[in-house]
């Protein structure tokens, strides 16, 4: 049931500052993903004498600091709000990727990796907390899949142009430029997002010590837990694109750098145009009365089974043929990620814990990203073809698909604990559930 202050966003125009969010991620990924093209190049490899298994470590290393802190920046962004945790988080990790191009020893390059890691933590809790707050169930979809193209054209252009920067200058120009320019959007940020700091029903909840939804009884729901699951399997493949794809185009189907960077930016553009066509259909679907855990579902295990065709490029015999299902699959995902997002860290979930618990779900996409970088390196060591790190990617996306049918049920969302006035006016987001 919807309450008075569920009717509406806080602010005058959450479409101009979801846009600022949406190109924030965009920046984040660019930064996050440049690694992946350095590690297709010759002479980054022999120059830091790294190993499959060694550049499988190092993909990964960004996630584990990345993971580690989600908790901490899910919970700093429920206290302090979006606007300064990020401003200050951003500024970090920009200036970590750009002191990557002066790095010399494999140890220190590490430590970048881990510090991006660390200060990128903070993008997906406070984006979501912002859009919680912000939108309406009926708009949800459409702004998170508006949203999550940030994630998906940042290394959809990032490794064209982190591609052609290695080509034409080198790659620590390239770590330079990338880290340098996306200080820029700084600018708009601070002057269009004011602070937002938790309203005063929840300032009261925290005062009388009694917080209404804790990390116990986020892990005591299965929703919780059937989220954790659809973001590692939605994030094994898409990280594995990530890390791996460009390595892969190059290595195993003979392209050149420049012409791996296209192909991962047709997947990336794929992805993100159908993920935000998927969450609109699914708002019309739901602003014409359907249900919206239903409605979010079914547009899940359909992203989930379609992303399963990535095998078919594996084996595929030609490379046209290779081409086409590697771009295909990663494109049907996309029906995937807005809704499931949606359902699993807005709609089902109590504005009171959207930042906390999308730093728990973040933790899950987290240990995708390490564990899909580096077991795919060991894989593809151990079978010398990327045969074997697709397959486990098939494996990963049935997965999803099953816990999609078994847990993500209203009826196991989890549940406010506080009966105060103050705490059900801040309870339930809008529409997450029916009587």
């Amino acid at each position: 049931m919807e309450t008075s202050k569920d009717t509406g966003p806080r602010v005058g125009n959450p479409w101009g500052i979801l846009a600022l969010l949406a190109l924030g991620l965009l920046i984040s990924f660019v930064d996050r993903t440049s690694l992946s093209s350095a590690l297709a190049d010759k002479s980054f490899v022999e120059h830091f004498a790294l190993t499959s298994v060694e550049r499988g470590w190092l993909n990964s290393a960004f996630f584990w600091s990345y993971g580690l802190c989600q908790l901490a920046m899910g919970w700093i962004v429920d206290r302090y709000g979006v606007k300064w945790p990020y401003t200050v988080c951003f500024t970090i990790w920009c200036l970590a990727t750009a002191l990557t191009g002066a790095v010399t020893t494999l140890g220190a390059l590490i430590l970048m990796r881990l510090l991006v890691g660390a200060a990128e933590a903070v993008v997906i809790p406070a984006s979501y907390r912002w859009m919680g707050n912000n939108f309406m169930e009926s708009q949800k979809g459409l702004a998170v899949g508006i949203f999550t193209t940030g994630g998906k054209i940042g290394p959809a252009i990032g490794a064209p142009i982190a591609a052609w920067i290695i080509v034409h200058h080198s790659w620590q120009m390239m770590f330079v430029a990338t880290g340098l320019v996306g200080l820029v959007w700084l600018a708009p940020w601070l002057l269009a997002v004011r602070n937002d700091y938790p309203s005063k029903a929840e300032q009261a909840v925290r005062r009388d010590g009694k917080p209404s939804i804790t990390i116990g009884r986020l892990l005591a729901s299965p929703v919780v837990w059937g989220g954790m699951i659809n973001n590692f399997c939605y994030g094994y493949f898409t990280f594995y694109c990530m890390s791996w794809m460009p390595a892969y185009l190059v290595e195993q189907r003979g392209l050149s750098l420049k012409e791996s960077g296209l192909y991962t930016f047709f997947s990336f553009i794929g992805i993100a145009i159908v993920a935000t066509i998927a969450g609109w259909a699914a708002d019309c679907l739901i602003a014409g009365g359907r249900d919206a855990v239903l409605v979010r579902k079914s547009f899940v295990i359909a992203g989930f089974i379609g992303g399963t065709t990535v095998l078919l490029g594996a084996y595929a015999p030609s490379l046209e043929m290779a081409l086409f299902w590697n771009v295909l699959s990663l494109s049907l995902l996309g029906l995937t990620t807005a809704n499931n997002t949606t359902l699993c860290k807005l709609t089902l979930i109590p504005k009171q814990a959207i930042g906390l618990n999308t730093g728990l779900q973040q933790v899950a996409t987290s240990l995708a990203g390490g564990i899909s970088a580096s077991f795919s390196g060991w894989l593809l060591h151990v079978s010398g073809s990327y045969h074997a790190p697709m397959l486990a990617i098939f494996v990963f996306l049935l997965i999803g698909a099953g816990s999609s049918v078994v847990l993500l049920q209203r009826k196991w969302a989890p549940k406010v604990a506080d009966a105060t006035p103050e705490a059900a006016a801040a309870g339930p987001v809008a529409g997450a559930a029916k009587p």
